[in-house]
């Protein structure tokens, strides 16, 4: 399938039926863990990247095929970037009682448009990984027009305006955003923002700049005492793959390392129902396509930008 990917095991939304509306790194961010790689060039051009009909289409096609707990909009950079989002919400809600989420990193909240399209989705996931501008531009790295008082000021006004559930994601890094003044920060910001939940998330797959670290098991104690009674922390899930079905199973994985890398782990799972001679042949297969690589122990597109300086320049 072009679009849809999955079901993918979430560690938040369960067993996950993926829907990626734009193209391979399509965002106006390039955060330091993201684990697609460096984003160039950045955009914050909103339009209709692939048919929305189509798009539709072959989630729902995929929804007759799978058991599901939630359809979700994410993938290959910000899904809000597609103009025709909330059509596309609005047509898979009129079809299916699954309930849908929007994964995004809120950059474009500020905007009355996008908060309207976003408020039919049952959640809506949005980044908040610092509490301040200079901490902002250091971890996610926006293009200049996207500022940490617009997407501070689209999250509160998104959160007086939608009825579902919100909930915000902190992507906890070691010796950035673990500190005990930046924590603070975060926690300021966040009483304005008044989420349901706060999500203590950690980059567990490759960063897109290698000395990206994990703040470990002191800095996420320390971060959900400090965030609140509404913060929850993360744990990486020991769930497989749902790539059962698929006869060739090289392409259903490189359709998901392209929005969602997979670790040799996931992926001797995903094997693990298949005879030795098959389980073989796709290892082979897979370490000699050209479009996956191995990174860190996880299976990502080659097209990926990883990089290994200190200070995040693309190399």
């Amino acid at each position: 399938m072009r679009y849809v990917f999955g079901p993918v095991p979430s560690r938040r939304l369960g067993r996950s039926l993926g829907v990626d509306p734009i193209p391979f790194k399509t965002c106006n961010w390039n955060c330091v863990y993201c684990q697609l790689g460096y984003t160039a060039p950045l955009t914050g051009e909103r339009k209709d990247y692939y048919p929305p009909g189509e798009i539709v289409a072959e989630t729902l096609q995929a929804v007759t095929e799978h058991e599901l707990d939630w359809i979700t909009f994410v993938g290959s950079g910000e899904p809000s970037l597609h103009k025709s989002l909330g059509w596309m919400l609005r047509r898979i809600k009129a079809a299916t009682d699954i309930p849908v989420a929007v994964i995004t990193n809120g950059s474009l909240l500020y905007l009355p448009e996008v908060r309207e399209e976003l408020s039919v989705a049952d959640a809506v996931l949005p980044s908040l990984d610092a509490g301040s501008e200079a901490l902002y531009l250091r971890i996610d790295r926006p293009q200049p027009p996207f500022t940490f008082q617009r997407l501070v000021d689209g999250l509160v006004s998104f959160r007086d305006e939608y009825r579902g559930k919100l909930w915000v994601e902190v992507m906890l890094i070691k010796g950035m955003n673990d500190t005990l003044p930046a924590l603070h920060d975060l926690a300021a910001v966040l009483r304005r923002v008044r989420p349901d939940q706060v999500h203590i998330n950690e980059p567990v797959r490759p960063p897109a700049v290698s000395t990206v670290e994990p703040a470990g098991p002191a800095g996420v104690m320390r971060a959900a005492r400090i965030l609140g009674d509404v913060a929850r922390i993360v744990r990486p899930t020991s769930a497989t793959y749902d790539l059962a079905e698929r006869e060739d199973l090289v392409e259903a994985v490189i359709e998901v390392i392209g929005r969602h890398p997979m670790s040799q782990a996931e992926l001797e799972g995903v094997l693990a129902g298949r005879s030795t001679e098959e389980a073989a042949r796709v290892r082979a297969c897979l370490a000699a396509d050209r479009r996956a690589r191995l990174v860190r122990s996880h299976w990502c597109l080659a097209e990926g930008g990883y990089v290994e300086d200190k200070k995040g320049s693309r190399v």
